[in-house]
């Protein structure tokens, strides 16, 4: 049985971000991720999460100054540094809220900078902070992205993530699968996730093209909740998708999983 974790970053943004943790558990979620909690302090997220009963799967790492444009600083010649104070900016946060993983965003490719200046900088740092949180008991995924909604981003297939992972060779760097983003640059994605089932860590789901309710768009979340089901994933599934209005009003494909379930006449 597919379980659901609501992104907080992308979903009831009609509240401020603390009290988007009470929202979800009120809408029957029992866990949640978002990208970001560095604006507030790990022991204020961490009693908000806590006051509403949930579980914390997933956050990442400081991305670099995103408001400039930065997107992840992983594969970044020249930012090793600030990627290692990343790393432990974020281990009092994942030890507060409990969290099991923590996402490294690849960041785009400088430019006039080679891809594979960039690629060796990527696998050293994703060594670094796999052996980092190893020690504190968390796992590390890495994320393809297409590039569309990031130009430029320096990971864009699954293949390319498996390959890293088994390269590095730490049982403890793994994948992070985002159904939305295998269907924009590949497709296929009951394949892949079969094949990759084993270095699979996290998945997360929208609708494709316009990154919606998954109940919207071209794929058939049904057939790959069932195909889940069948492969024997135990992880959760991250709803990280825009709203198309409030949040609350598009959750009727959710109602099937939601806790609140058995209190519906």
């Amino acid at each position: 049985m597919p379980r659901f974790a609501a992104n907080l970053s992308f979903m009831f943004q009609e509240l401020p971000f603390l009290d988007r943790f009470s929202a979800a558990a009120a809408a029957g979620f029992r866990a949640v991720e978002f990208m970001f909690p560095y604006e507030h302090p790990p022991e204020t997220v961490a009693a908000r999460l806590t006051a509403a009963g949930l579980e914390n799967v997933l956050f990442n790492l400081p991305p670099g100054d995103w408001a400039a444009g930065d997107r992840g600083i992983a594969c970044v010649p020249g930012r090793e540094e600030e990627f290692r104070r990343g790393v432990a900016t974020a281990l009092p946060y994942a030890r507060a809220l409990g969290t099991p993983r923590v996402h490294a965003m690849a960041g785009l490719i400088p430019a006039g900078v080679a891809r594979s200046a960039c690629h060796a900088v990527y696998l050293a740092n994703l060594r670094y902070a796999a052996q980092q949180l190893a020690a504190a008991g968390l796992t590390l995924v890495i994320e393809p992205i297409n590039t569309r909604d990031i130009p430029g981003y320096f990971l864009n297939t699954q293949a390319e993530a498996a390959e890293i992972c088994a390269g590095i060779g730490l049982p403890n760097l793994k994948m992070q699968m985002d159904c939305y983003h295998i269907q924009v640059t590949e497709g296929d994605i009951a394949t892949k996730l079969r094949k990759y089932a084993s270095l699979c860590e996290h998945i997360q789901i929208a609708g494709v093209p316009e990154r919606n309710e998954p109940d919207t768009g071209e794929v058939n979340y049904s057939y790959l909740f069932r195909l889940l089901d069948e492969i024997g994933y135990p992880g959760w599934i991250g709803c990280e998708y825009r709203p198309k209005g409030k949040t609350v009003d598009g959750l009727g494909w959710f109602k099937p999983w939601s806790t609140t379930r058995a209190a519906t006449p």
